[in-house]
């Protein structure tokens, strides 16, 4: 009998095999990235030491000005580069410049691409 592979499941083993090549260091962090219906997300994380160095969502500070209003204000390509472009002013407050891409399984295009081309153009090279 057949079992049907939900389209996160097979999101997850594509993360995984990605995850065997790339590893995060101090000197270069891995920018990962989560991506839900309403929101994105993303973090650099140092594998080497088990630290997230930073992290910046499209749900910081709009919580309070979006409860209740059930309008989908993060989950666009808009927010995904306000996104992009705080991680890497972040980043480089902290002293990062190069990082290592970790797309999370999700193809590249769309609010991932638009985040990683800000964050590019905000000065991360990856």
């Amino acid at each position: 009998m057949l079992t049907k592979i939900s389209k996160n499941q097979k999101r997850g083993h594509i993360h995984e095999r990605i995850r065997k090549k790339l590893r995060g260091t101090a000197e270069r962090p891995r920018l990962n990235v989560y991506r839900s219906l309403n929101h994105i997300y993303v973090q650099l994380i140092d594998d080497s030491n088990g630290v997230t160095v930073v992290s910046a969502s499209s749900a910081e500070g709009k919580k309070a000005a979006t409860a209740g209003a059930g309008k989908r204000t993060g989950g666009n390509v808009a927010a995904a580069k306000s996104v992009g472009k705080a991680i890497a002013e972040r980043a480089q407050a902290k002293g990062v410049s190069k990082v290592v891409f970790d797309r999370g399984g999700y193809i590249y295009h769309g609010r991932v691409k638009a985040l990683a081309d800000a964050a590019r153009e905000a000065g991360l090279k990856f």
